[in-house]
């Protein structure tokens, strides 16, 4: 018997290894196949519990797992399924969406208004009869807010002239008093 070295040990576990990945991989294969599901590499490594690179390495389980996909149906019988209808999809259901929103949104604002105006009439109140009248009123008001402003302004200007004015009065009768005649 050969006396065997620790890397003859493990160039052998490693040898096993990989055995047990391939078959694994090829069991793997053949479940997909058997369900009828739809194969890829990814679907392989994940059902054999490898990473997808094992298959990409060894050319000839890539091989079978391409072979297989091809010879499985593409899926069920009727129209098929693009990118571009997918996206013709989304565009008119994101479109749809918007008009949704706009409408929820109307539909929010006249549910508002309505239960605005019953709160009014449930308090006892009343809603005011002529809002325009009462916006009227109150551009009135303003104006004649900002005409007393600037009525205001002019007597502020005024009381500072006479102050001014004062001011130098009172400076020359004091330096006629301080004089001596």
């Amino acid at each position: 018997m050969n006396p065997t070295t620790p890397a003859d040990r493990l160039a052998r576990a490693r040898a096993d290894d990989s055995a047990r990945r391939r078959r694994r991989v090829l069991a793997a294969l053949d479940d997909l196949t058997r369900g009828g599901q739809p194969i890829s590499v990814s679907s392989v490594a994940r059902l054999a519990g490898v990473h997808r690179s094992l298959i990409y390495r060894h050319a000839d389980l890539h091989a079978a797992v391409l072979t297989r996909a091809a010879q499985l149906p593409d899926g069920p019988t009727g129209p098929q399924v693009s990118r571009n209808s997918l996206l013709t999809d989304l565009a008119n259901l994101t479109e749809r969406n918007t008009r949704l929103a706009g409408h929820v949104a109307r539909l929010e604002q006249r549910l508002s208004e309505v239960l605005g105006q019953d709160a009014w009439r449930a308090t006892g109140i009343g809603a005011p009869t002529d809002t325009d009248a009462l916006q009227r009123k109150l551009a009135l008001l303003e104006q004649e807010v900002a005409d007393l402003r600037e009525r205001l302004a002019e007597r502020d200007e005024d009381l500072q002239a006479a102050r001014a004015t004062n001011r130098e009065l009172m400076g020359q009768l004091n330096s006629s008093v301080r004089r001596p005649r």
